[in-house]
């Protein structure tokens, strides 16, 4: 006789954020999809993630119409993404400055679960702020320093590979975070602005895998 053996809901669930794909009682934090289903409260986010601004500075910053800035800022208001941080007095008007409470962090079940129209969104605008801090970090001689690093690699996967690189590339985005908040925290006068990038995508011209 052959015993089956059930895994556990939580067994179940690691492997399945493992492996990059929604386990079935998985459900996303929608505050996260609505967010992320616009291209501008993407890239608002990501500077608000580096520090206060108001929206006529990301107006300004982005290059947006001030309308459209307020009204995405108000979004992720209401959706708890962003909170007040103090009013200014400017020119018989009041300037609010907001800060993202905290970075959107996607998981593998979180990725698989979003719509393919968010997914493309948010690739599409991540994508455009990586290629921009790319090209001003290459201007202003950001690669000349001691230590930095920039490797392509051109890989031939199966889906397991696929799903073990997932998993390696998640455990080291959350030891740049662990890294770089010491590093924030340190006392000292030797600070300065970095960025790193990891990416993990299925080539243009590669046979197409399974969703």
């Amino acid at each position: 006789m052959v015993r089956r053996v059930t895994p556990s809901p939580r067994r179940a669930k690691d492997r399945a954020d493992q492996e990059g794909r929604a386990s079935p009682e998985h459900v996303i934090d929608q505050r996260i999809v609505k967010a992320l289903a616009h291209p501008l409260r993407i890239r608002m986010l990501t500077v608000l993630n580096e520090r206060i601004a108001s929206p006529s500075e990301l107006a300004g910053e982005l290059d947006e119409p001030i309308g459209n800035v307020s009204y995405h800022m108000r979004t992720l208001a209401d959706l708890g993404m962003v909170e007040l941080m103090r009013t200014e007095p400017r020119r018989g008007a009041v300037e609010h400055y907001y800060r993202a409470v905290e970075r959107p962090h996607l998981s593998g079940q979180d990725w698989a679960t979003l719509p393919p129209s968010v997914r493309r969104s948010f690739s599409d605008a991540t994508g455009r702020q990586i290629l921009d801090d790319f090209t001003a970090a290459v201007k202003g001689g950001g690669f000349e320093r001691d230590g930095a690093r920039l490797h392509r690699l051109e890989l031939k996967l199966d889906q397991k590979g696929w799903d073990e690189l997932g998993k390696l590339l998640d455990d080291v985005s959350q030891r740049i975070d662990k890294i770089a908040a010491k590093a924030k925290d340190r006392k000292g006068d030797d600070k300065f602005a970095g960025g790193a990038v990891l990416m993990l995508f299925e080539g243009a011209d590669g046979k197409r895998g399974k969703r």
